[in-house]
């Protein structure tokens, strides 16, 4: 139906205009007090061994599928038996919340000021806001750098991803893959306690986010064009060193935005007090500066526009396949 192309477009607009209010209930925040509820009650159920937490994992994830499909679903289908405004007004939410530009460059840009005016100590606080990384052993250019990696990998989670998804399927599907991104952000790590019973939903949000991590990559190549930006050394990296990360997602785009910007990203970090060994990323042709927060948020905003063109595109052909 037209109206969820319309849903999209509003939703962006709510998203670039409102971001995220703290007065109002997010359904992401909704989704990560269920995770954590039904993780701690799977982990009395299933036996504590590797099977047994796999498991765990595994029904954690379809039972927050169904209900992160299921719910915003039923919404739109009641809604629609009151008229289409109605339905309109909840898909244009919907959309709006899946979506997080504007958060993603005020949280990115809380750690440009905190570096600018108050040095590394509150930019490594405010950094720790958005990256599941330990912060503390963080020098300012790591700063920089987990921020910079930070919006390069969430310009494909948290704006092309959902965009792509609610194209697709609508909010409701918009939701879901929110809630599979979640999962993965909340259980998805390979140290314990989390090794067993967040390997299912790991994988998972590897499966949802191929097409997408891939699609942001592209585009934000374009985006680079648009913004004059080293558009032949971003496709040199990407073909070099998108797959330099453990996931084959998250160095799609990190890859692009290190040849953009003609600097080397990525590298050892620490995570709940281990180092993990990682691959750099993009060459060192200049060492990372504090405009190149603000720079990233430039380039992720202009993939957000393309990224809006491209699902509605995406949308209307699914709709005229569907006629």
């Amino acid at each position: 139906m037209l109206i969820s192309i319309v849903a999209i477009i509003i939703g962006f607009g709510m998203d670039l205009v409102l971001g995220d209010p703290r007065a109002i209930p997010h359904p992401v925040v909704i989704m990560g007090k269920l995770i954590s509820l039904l993780e701690k009650i799977l982990r009395r159920i299933f036996p504590k061994t590797v099977k047994g937490e796999n498991l765990a994992g595994l029904t954690l994830w379809i039972i927050m599928c169904i209900l992160s499909f299921g719910v915003p679903f039923a919404l739109i289908l009641l809604s629609r038996k009151v008229g289409w405004w109605l339905e309109l007004i909840l898909s244009s939410i919907m959309c709006w919340q899946i979506l997080a530009t504007k958060s993603l460059k005020d949280e990115s840009m809380k750690v440009y000021r905190a570096l600018l005016h108050e040095g590394t100590e509150a930019g490594r606080r405010a950094v720790s806001m958005i990256v599941g990384r330990d912060t503390e052993r963080l020098s300012r250019e790591g700063v920089i750098k987990a921020c910079v990696e930070t919006v390069a990998e969430n310009s494909s989670d948290g704006v092309v991803a959902p965009m792509f998804f609610a194209a697709i399927g609508g909010a409701p599907l918009g939701m879901l893959y929110k809630a599979v991104n979640t999962m993965d952000s909340m259980l998805g790590y390979v140290e314990e306690p989390y090794k067993n019973i967040g390997l299912v939903p790991a994988k998972m949000d590897d499966v949802f986010n191929f097409i997408p991590a891939r699609l942001s990559a592209l585009i934000m190549l374009v985006a680079g064009w648009f913004m004059g930006l080293d558009v032949k050394n971003g496709w040199k990296i990407f073909k070099r060193d998108r797959m330099k990360h453990a996931s084959p997602n998250s160095a799609q785009t990190e890859s692009c935005l290190a040849g953009l910007l003609g600097v080397q990203l990525a590298g050892d970090a620490w995570y709940h007090g281990e180092l993990h060994k990682k691959q750099f990323i993009g060459d060192d042709i200049r060492p990372v500066a504090l405009n190149d927060i603000p720079l990233s948020c430039k380039v992720m905003y202009v993939m957000a526009a393309l990224s809006l063109l491209v699902c509605c595109w995406l949308r209307v052909m699914i709709l005229i396949a569907l006629v």
